[in-house]
């Protein structure tokens, strides 16, 4: 993804209480969300992947440890995973239409399954 194309959002927890992810990169073109953070370290310039579309995920080349949350179309949170390592493959959930992925230890024990993120 271009950085000129890139689309950003912010995602708070219920409530506003604590900002999750100040600078989330979506993920909405088929390259982009095939590539994912496939051979990243880290995330450089931002601090959490959106990847539209989505109900299954894996972390098949990635060189980090993450916090995922599979979210329905309302950003309601469907499943949490936190610390999913490289070379793992998440189980298929279809109440689920994007994930949000995170740096490991992200998801803080404020959030929950059912909850709505806010985003902005």
């Amino acid at each position: 993804m271009k950085s000129s194309e890139c689309q950003y959002m912010k995602f708070f927890s219920k409530d506003k209480q604590r900002c999750l992810a100040d600078k989330v990169r979506v993920a909405d073109r088929f390259f982009d969300r095939l590539v994912g953070l496939m051979f990243t370290k880290e995330m450089v310039g931002y601090d959490g992947l959106l990847i539209k579309y989505c109900t299954s995920i894996h972390t098949f080349f990635m060189l980090q440890t993450i916090d995922v949350l599979f979210l329905d179309n309302n950003f309601v949170v469907q499943k949490i995973i936190r610390n999913m390592k490289p070379w793992r493959v998440s189980a298929i959930y279809f109440r689920s239409t994007q994930v949000l992925e995170l740096s490991k230890g992200t998801i803080g024990d404020d959030v929950n399954v059912g909850d709505k993120l806010e985003i902005s």
